[in-house]
């Protein structure tokens, strides 16, 4: 049985949910952002209880089907630009479409009329998220940053984080005062 969690966004989150579940005494086998695969069927009251305390840490459970897929959809973006280092072999919308086995233009249609933006500003979205939180490590120069989120150029980052955030990379490096988005928030 699998259960799906909205605004399950990060490693914290699945640290969350994984206490929760541990706590409730409900056995899973697998953890992912935004699904749990549980190790057999649960009693309505061990939902009910598993619902309530998510709900007390800003995380929900998602019935709809459409709600699940576009939670979905969100994950594999989140998991492919802030916790893998592979670059997917094809590109992102064949990549999409593969790992949630549907066709790219339902999914693309689906997340532009539930979320009002299309996937690909969403992806965009968290590149540039990604890369003010590269920038701030200070671990590597633009460059190194603009390989490993896989743009073209420095240029094209350049480009894009400028149209983002209204700032060049260059000057949001030279603030004292960086901001960065939470992913919830995207």
């Amino acid at each position: 049985m699998k259960v799906y969690i909205k605004y399950m966004v990060s490693l914290r989150c699945k640290l969350l949910v994984k206490e929760i579940l541990l706590d409730l005494d409900i056995p899973y086998q697998r953890i992912d952002l935004g699904e749990v695969l549980m190790a057999h069927q649960i009693d309505e009251e061990k939902v009910a209880n598993f619902r309530a305390v998510l709900l007390k840490y800003g995380l929900e459970l998602i019935d709809d089907k459409k709600a699940v897929l576009i939670s979905q959809i969100k994950a594999v973006i989140i998991e492919m630009i802030h916790y893998s280092e592979d670059e997917p072999e094809v590109n992102f919308s064949t990549f999409l479409s593969d790992k949630l086995s549907y066709n790219y233009t339902y999914l693309s249609n689906l997340f532009s009329e539930t979320q009002a933006t299309t996937i690909e500003q969403f992806i965009i979205l968290h590149k540039i998220e990604r890369a003010k939180e590269l920038i701030i490590y200070n671990e590597l120069n633009l460059t190194e940053i603009a390989w490993k989120l896989h743009y073209s150029s420095v240029a094209h980052l350049s480009n894009q984080f400028k149209k983002i955030t209204g700032l060049t990379p260059s000057f949001f490096k030279a603030m004292t005062n960086k901001k960065r988005t939470v992913l919830d928030n995207l």
